[in-house]
């Protein structure tokens, strides 16, 4: 993989040679990828390096991407921190020329470009995503984030041009043109430019799938028959999946896929359902309105098949989105592409060059301010994420519809696909919002804490929202709020927090905006002094929204029903202590439907579990424990498990965790007692279901 750029620095991907992690040695062939200073580095060098590495956080959490894909398809298991690197040799081939080419390109963007415009250009020409987040949401939230992504319009701007250019060349050498077919030699020799751009334009799956359909297209040329898009478009997916299956779970790929066959599709009729086609003799406006209905159908077309794919990133579809593709599309495919994919060769020339990166500039913020007033603007359609049968009977049934003749077999087939997918959607429901039953969902969220209970009246109870310390990934968006939409759910009867230490509030913030909260349970311990300001503001804006928040005193003492099951809190209590850790006074709560009962102990250690032996000794029995403090060897005494006595038992902790969790000490406390072990680091996420009765557990 070539290197890339995010946030200043490099990103280089390492293939090991030989190597060792401490006293282990690495397994040659096996990739990792570093970020650091590696400047000048390029694919077919030799390298000597010192890296901090850790495996990748799958995020591995049921009815939600993972990226597990990603790793199996470029074999990168393992990312980290490039500390030290020593070239040994400097390779050479096409690879390490293309990757030259990116890196003077790169510096020509960042040296010519408005600062603001530098990041659009960079992934419009070389395929990296470096966008400020607050960029990044308003290209993903009004759908207009294929104009920055490589596709296929990229590849026939740039190698048609080319072909083109070759073409004109070879018509003036009498020699050649005199003799051959000069379309023919062009095509051909504008099969290994289109392969070339590919690379350098990043090599994602979009761009490889239109580089493989403008093969078949130029292929077709090249041996003197006239090309047809459908069968280019079917041949290229088919390739791609049979050479990389794994292709269907890139999300570049499907996205690129569906508009490609959305446009073949549906623009036509669509375009002509609009009024595209004028009446010969019709006037001004007549023919204006059809140009017009004809980039509204295109547009439409695209948007259509690419709804399903855009609900599993975003649970809304951007209804000013078309509106915002007419008049950004035009300014981003028409105008800042062609001169943006120009000002790459215009390094020798440096007044044009300045020139090209001024207009350029230009076309991008014009396109970057579209896509902020619209995503200003609320105009959105809530849609449940489609689960991957409701999109596998959404893909079967377009191919049906389409190649029906007659408006009423269409018709027939469109409410056989509606009722399948609404059979489908109550399935989905029934088993996302379990009735009588008690289920305890343990999240892959990292080094953190989040555990969605699914109550026996239907309804839930979130108890934390992870969070990475000083990272800009947001758990709550990352992980929580997909989960919550694929089960279906827009409410939350309880949100508790169980105390303020960041790997356990962290994601709060963006879930409980999206969702609407019963009430909140928290220690209190965020709004006494200085130390929870981070805390503090979440709890702030939920009061700001009407949500009650109860505190030790409110939920000591009586148990309360929640849902159906009864939810006793067993500390801090009666409130919160002075000189009590941040650890130690964690909300801790035993949650019991029927005869079966599951006890949550936020992040408590020693001192709090003696409280609790002392205190609640008769409450403290339970099927399932919540181990405290991800399996720290502060926690989990042998008395306290003992007591306890759980037969299953859940850790939450991150493969990337520098505190060694779980402890040794710990895993040998729980196995004495001969309970069932089950880690998010090791499995991601983890489930315990119960009747009151029966139990139930999956993984």
């Amino acid at each position: 993989m070539s290197p890339t750029v995010r946030g200043g620095a490099d990103r280089v991907v390492l293939e090991i040679a030989s190597g060792a992690c401490k006293d282990r040695l690495l397994t040659a062939g096996d990739r990792v990828a570093a970020m650091g200073a590696a400047p000048g580095l390029r694919r077919g060098d030799v390298v000597r390096a010192t890296v901090e590495l850790a495996p990748v956080q799958l995020f591995a959490n049921d009815e939600v991407s993972n990226r597990l894909a990603g790793v199996e398809r470029d074999h990168v298991a393992a990312t980290g921190k490039l500390r030290a690197v020593e070239v040994v040799s400097r390779g050479f081939g096409i690879e390490s020329l293309v990757d030259d080419a990116r890196a003077r390109v790169r510096e020509r963007i960042d040296a010519t470009y408005h600062p603001d415009a530098a990041p659009l250009a960079r992934a419009l020409v070389l395929g990296e995503t470096d966008l400020d987040p607050s960029v990044d949401e308003a290209f993903r939230e009004t759908g207009l984030s294929h104009l920055l992504a490589v596709s296929g319009t990229h590849l026939v701007v740039a190698v048609l041009s080319l072909a083109a250019a070759l073409r004109a060349i070879l018509l003036r050498v009498p020699l050649v043109s005199a003799r051959f077919s000069v379309d023919r030699i062009s095509s051909a020799l504008a099969i290994p430019l289109a392969w070339a751009y590919s690379d350098f334009a990043g090599g994602s799956g979009s761009v490889l799938r239109a580089a493989a359909m403008l093969t078949v297209a130029l292929g077709a040329r090249t041996l003197g028959r006239a090309p047809c898009a459908s069968r280019s478009v079917g041949l290229a997916i088919a390739t791609g999946v049979v050479l990389d299956p794994l292709a269907l779970l890139d999300v570049s790929f499907t996205l690129s896929t569906a508009a490609t066959v959305g446009l073949l599709v549906l623009s036509r009729p669509l375009g002509r359902a609009l009024g595209s086609e004028a009446p010969e003799g019709a006037g001004l406006l007549r023919r204006a309105w059809s140009k017009l209905a004809e980039a509204i159908g295109a547009t439409l077309a695209a948007t259509l098949a690419c709804a399903p794919a855009i609900l599993t990133l975003s649970p809304r579809l951007p209804l000013v989105g078309l509106a915002a593709n007419l008049v950004a599309a035009p300014l981003g495919e028409l105008f800042a592409l062609p001169i943006c994919l120009a000002h790459g060769v215009l390094s020798a020339f440096p007044p044009v060059e300045l020139g090209a990166a001024r207009v350029g500039s230009g076309a991008l913020l014009g396109v970057l301010g579209i896509a902020r007033v619209a995503n200003a603007i609320p105009l959105r359609l809530a849609v449940p994420t489609p689960t991957g049968g409701e999109i596998g009977v959404l893909a079967l049934g377009a191919i049906v519809i389409a190649t029906r003749s007659s408006w009423r077999s269409r018709a027939m087939a469109m409410a056989l696909v509606a009722a399948s997918i609404g059979a489908l959607e109550i399935g989905t429901r029934y088993e996302a919002q379990p009735v009588g039953k008690l289920r305890v969902s343990a999240l892959d969220i990292g080094q953190g804490d989040s555990l969605l209970v699914d109550l026996p009246s239907g309804g839930a109870m979130l108890i934390d929202a992870g969070g990475i310390p000083a990272s800009a990934l947001d758990t709550g968006k990352r992980v929580v709020l997909p989960v919550l939409r694929a089960r279906r759910r827009s409410r939350l009867d309880v949100v508790v927090l169980s105390h303020p230490h960041p790997d356990h509030f962290g994601g709060l913030t963006s879930t409980l905006q999206e969702t609407e909260v019963g009430e909140i349970w928290d220690t209190g311990e965020a709004e006494r002094g200085d130390g929870g300001y981070a805390a503090r503001k979440i709890l702030d804006a939920a009061r700001a929204r009407g949500t009650p928040i109860l505190r030790p005193a409110d939920l000591c003492g009586a148990p309360r029903d929640v849902g159906g099951a009864t939810v006793r809190v067993l500390a801090p209590c009666p409130d919160l202590q002075e000189g009590w850790s941040t650890n130690d006074g964690s909300l801790v709560l035993k949650i019991t439907f029927g005869h079966r009962s599951a006890l949550f102990v936020g992040d408590a250690e020693h001192a709090a579990e003696e409280r609790l032996l002392a205190t609640e000794y008769d409450n403290l029995p339970a099927d399932l424990l919540k181990v405290g403090h991800h399996g720290s060897k502060t926690s989990s005494s042998p008395t306290f498990i003992a007591r306890v006595a759980p037969r299953w038992a859940v850790i939450s902790c991150g493969v990337r965790n520098r505190f060694g969790h779980p402890s040794r000490s710990t895993l040998d406390t729980l196995a004495e007692e001969g309970t069932v072990v089950r880690r998010t680091d090791l499995g991601g996420e983890w489930r315990w279901w119960t009747d009151g009765e029966e139990v139930w557990t999956s993984r």
